[in-house]
């Protein structure tokens, strides 16, 4: 599988370890904005994201990843490209545990030691952190980041763009809504609204000024 990569900061270092501990995948491309035009040297192109169409004018079968873990500027990058969704490649670690029922959108990173449990539902260019683990029956919308180590208990909502840190806890049922962060280290007992942050153990929300 020939893949271009979307990013060359420390979240694209994992997301290719990944690619490349399957010897059917190849690194064709690395685009990210600290290259100015599109270059090819040692077997692999080089260049700004802009030069994205350049690579499609190639006549090359590609799959695509955003490999940047912020989740504002992975969708705006992906509304940018404009691709179908079938064009993205969805990568998971092979210590990932899966369950057979979990569904998986495209575009989306499941890396070490994450698990996904029976019915789960992962978004379209979500990140699943190393460790991370996602109950039964829980539904993860589109540009969403689970942390590393984060634990999302039975039947957890947690809608677009949302964020939640590196070893916080929801318990079942609660939602989280659109583009709200849970804090590194939270226990969230009650639902977050959307554009909010929870932190503390029980998570309380942050004043907004």
């Amino acid at each position: 599988m020939n893949i271009v990569v979307i990013g060359e900061g420390g979240h694209s270092k994992v997301i290719r370890d990944i690619i490349r501990s399957k010897p059917l995948n190849q690194i064709v491309a690395m685009l990210d904005d600290k290259y100015s035009e599109l270059t090819y040297r040692e077997g692999m192109y080089q260049g700004p994201i802009s030069a994205a169409h350049q690579l499609r004018d190639l006549g090359r079968e590609l799959k695509w990843v955003v490999a940047i873990g912020n989740n504002e500027i992975r969708k705006s990058i992906v509304m940018k490209l404009g691709l179908p969704y079938e064009d993205y490649v969805t990568l998971i670690h092979e210590t990932a545990v899966i369950s057979p029922s979990a569904t998986l959108g495209h575009g989306s990173v499941i890396m070490a030691n994450a698990v996904i449990h029976a019915d789960a539902h992962i978004g379209h260019h979500t990140v699943m952190n190393t460790g991370s683990i996602v109950e039964h029956d829980c539904q993860i919308a589109d540009y969403v980041h689970i942390a590393p180590r984060a634990t999302l208990t039975g039947a957890v909502v947690i809608q677009e763009g949302s964020m939640i840190g590196a070893g916080a806890t929801i318990i079942p049922g609660k939602q989280v809504g659109e583009w709200a962060t849970v804090g590194a280290g939270a226990t969230v007992i009650h639902d977050v609204p959307s554009f909010r942050t929870a932190i503390g153990t029980p998570a309380i929300l942050m004043t907004t000024k």
